[in-house]
């Protein structure tokens, strides 16, 4: 029977990417919950000043809550001409969490005056993975790119419409599914954990 992992997450989009990911990894005996799929149990707000605290911080929670092993992921878009904003505040932009198409925007706006030679960007993605009384492991992936004039592509999620990768001439969001996996800022980080996660199935 397959082991469990509480993924610390409603977001459809990113269960999907990390089960796709392991099924790529060979990682069979796995299976992804969410937290839609467990009893639900009080979550801190995202107070870290770093990727990694708040990762570690929604790992530790959801280990202590559901005695799954739980892997939680922080991420977000560091964009040069903005000193790394929005960092850790990618997902809440504009204000209200998760308001993909007004992040963007607001985005776009401030970035509206910047040439193109000076709109680098990467992708910044922490997983955090804790072992209820065990061991905790937290790896850091980066995707780096630029940030294109206007969004394009409606796969993916976030800010993946305006980020064109290093090297292509489209957007994340442009990229078929399983192209985005291979290359990605989450995928980096989570191969990280390859190890640990097939020590689970054993």
């Amino acid at each position: 029977m397959p082991r469990r992992v509480l993924l610390a997450s409603r977001n459809a989009k990113k269960l999907h990417e990390l089960r796709r990911i392991l099924e790529g990894a060979g990682l069979h005996d796995i299976a992804v919950v969410g937290l839609d799929d467990v009893c639900s149990y009080a979550e801190a707000p995202e107070t870290g000043a770093t990727f990694e605290e708040n990762a570690l911080a929604k790992a530790r929670d959801g280990a202590a809550a559901t005695g799954l092993v739980c892997i939680a992921d922080d991420s977000g878009l560091e964009v040069d001409a903005l000193n790394g904003m929005p960092g850790v505040l990618s997902a809440r932009w504009a204000g209200e969490h998760g308001a993909d198409t007004a992040n963007t925007a607001l985005l776009l706006a401030q970035l509206a005056d910047v040439p193109d030679e000076r709109r680098g960007a990467r992708f910044v993605s922490t997983c955090a993975l804790v072992v209820p009384g065990g061991t905790e492991t937290v790896v850091r992936g980066e995707w780096r790119g630029s940030i294109a004039r206007e969004p394009a592509g409606d796969g993916g999620f976030g800010y993946d419409p305006i980020f064109v990768p290093a090297g292509d001439t489209v957007t994340a969001a442009q990229l078929a599914p399983g192209v985005k996996d291979s290359v990605s800022h989450r995928n980096r980080a989570l191969m990280q954990l390859q190890t640990a996660l097939a020590e689970l199935g054993d």
